[in-house]
């Protein structure tokens, strides 16, 4: 049984314990108090040590960088000085190059008035002695050249014409081995074939049947088809063909492909012949943008402007004299390029003046103007070089020969086009062209009879040898040339021949 002084003394005994314990717990908390304490006064005196080192270490540094500035200072410095002596020396070196040329341009200023001068006084001893000569001999200038070259005529005809027959052997022989061999290579360098196309165009039909259809009742279809391409088609007893007819040789193309395109898919009426119309030109135009940039590149000529290689590609479906004009001027800007090259032209100019001669070719039927002109203007237009249009204006001498590589473009234009095989002429200005040239030649004195032959290539004269010698007929020849040149207009060159034959006949009884 538990009593009161139980009780008293357990509670003594937990009071002594909480006192014991609270002591315990001060005495613990005071001993942690002072170890953070001393912990923090350290942390604080290694902090007061590390600032001060990282101080010192920024003094260093900022000591090295105001140094370093101070010796990069005097080094620019130095570099400054010298530099400014340099100038110095050049700004006195030119001063002393304007001196010398001052006065070198003084002395020539002397010169040129002393040759001024002593020219005068030439032309004035000139004057006098050439009025004393006429006084003394009675004759004008003229007259005493004409009396001496009719005297020279007189007696020494055979020996002039000799001589000047002589001359002109060596002469030309001498440029035609030249010629001969720069327009040898370069052909040699070229063989391209020509595609010989007419105004018309012929499609193959795999059945007869088909007409009908391309007929369509009452003739709906076919005209839907004229219309829409813009062509005339010809439907007439020719077995298995077709005739597409235009001028404009696009249209046929396109009327062409459509064409081929509806016999292919069968279904032929006005409807589907529009929509196929339409996709046969999309397809054509992608063809000229194409063949524009093939040519370009064939040719090496790559900064032309891309509206202008759809003109050019244009081309591809244009001909002249049955020569197709896109292939005709590719081969005349390999030749312009060689040529160039031969006789020291600039290639490039002489090339991009061929490749473009015949642009306006390619809306000729849509713009009024020769195709020269129109050219011209389109070039203009899109900013080609002022060298390139000079050098292309002249192919037709419609415009004067201002540059050699002008003269490159007419003359590579007339190879290509006149070459055997190469373009189709008319048999009406085929006659006319030989007629025209014994016109010519027998519109002089003393010719019996004149034959054009080799095509138009040569005219052979006969002469009465009583009327005209040697001489004179050897003049003869050039004034002929010289005629043909300017009234008529031919590709390639006329060889004419002036012969003058003596006949001496007997007769034995």
């Amino acid at each position: 049984m538990i009593t009161s002084t139980t009780i008293a003394a357990a509670s003594i005994g937990i009071a002594a314990g909480i006192a014991i314990g609270y002591l315990l717990r001060q005495l613990i908390a005071a001993q942690k108090k002072s170890s953070i304490e001393a912990k923090l006064r350290r942390l604080v005196e290694e902090s007061k040590t590390e600032a001060k080192e990282t101080l010192l270490d920024a003094k260093e540094k900022a000591a090295k960088v105001i140094d370093d500035a101070k010796n990069e200072e005097k080094d620019r410095t130095s570099q400054i000085r010298r530099l400014e002596e340099r100038i110095i020396e050049r700004e006195q070196s030119i001063d002393r190059r304007a001196r010398d040329f001052d006065k070198k341009d003084k002395e020539l200023e002397e010169r040129i008035e002393r040759v001024k001068a002593a020219k005068a006084e030439l032309e004035e001893i000139k004057a006098r002695s050439l009025t004393e000569l006429e006084r003394v001999s009675g004759l004008s200038k003229d007259e005493a050249v004409r009396e001496v070259m009719a005297r020279v005529e007189r007696d020494h005809t055979e020996d002039l014409m000799i001589r000047t027959k002589k001359l002109e052997q060596s002469g030309m022989a001498e440029l035609e081995r030249k010629a001969k061999g720069i327009i040898t290579t370069i052909i040699q360098r070229l063989a391209t074939p020509t595609t010989s196309e007419v105004t018309t165009t012929a499609v193959a039909l795999p059945s007869e049947d088909l007409k009908g259809k391309i007929i369509g009742r009452e003739g709906r279809n076919i005209k839907t088809l004229e219309r829409a391409a813009g062509v005339e088609v010809i439907v007439d007893d020719s077995p298995g063909y077709i005739i597409i007819s235009s001028f404009d040789s696009v249209r046929r193309q396109i009327a062409k492909t459509a064409l081929e395109m509806l016999i292919q898919d069968g279904r032929i009426q006005p409807a589907r012949i529009e929509e196929t119309v339409e996709k046969a030109r999309e397809e054509i135009e992608k063809q000229i943008h194409e063949a524009g940039e093939k040519a370009a590149y064939e040719v090496e000529i790559f900064d032309l402007d891309p509206r202008l290689q759809t003109l050019l590609g244009r081309l591809r479906f244009r001909t002249s004299y049955g020569q197709n004009v896109l292939q005709h001027s590719i081969e005349m800007t390999h030749l312009a390029g060689m040529l160039a090259s031969e006789v020291g032209a600039d290639v490039a100019i002489a090339k991009k003046g061929a490749l473009l001669h015949d642009i306006g070719k390619a809306v000729d039927h849509e713009v009024t103007g020769t195709h020269v002109e129109i050219g011209r203007r389109i070039l203009q237009k899109f900013g080609v070089d002022e060298r390139v249009i000079k050098a292309m204006q002249s192919h037709h001498e419609e415009y004067p020969y201002e540059t050699l590589e002008s003269i490159i473009v007419q003359t590579v234009d007339a190879i290509s086009a006149s070459r055997p095989g190469a373009r189709r002429d008319s048999i009406e200005n085929y006659l006319k062209r030989l007629e025209d040239l014994e016109k010519i030649a027998n519109s002089y004195e003393g010719v019996e009879k004149s034959y054009a032959i080799s095509a138009g290539r040569e005219i052979r004269v006969f002469v009465t040898p009583e009327k005209i010698n040697d001489f004179q007929a050897h003049d003869m020849a050039r004034k002929i040339a010289q005629q043909i040149e300017s009234e008529l207009k031919y590709p390639g060159e006329i060889k004419i021949a002036v012969i003058r034959e003596t006949r001496v006949i007997e007769f034995a009884r």
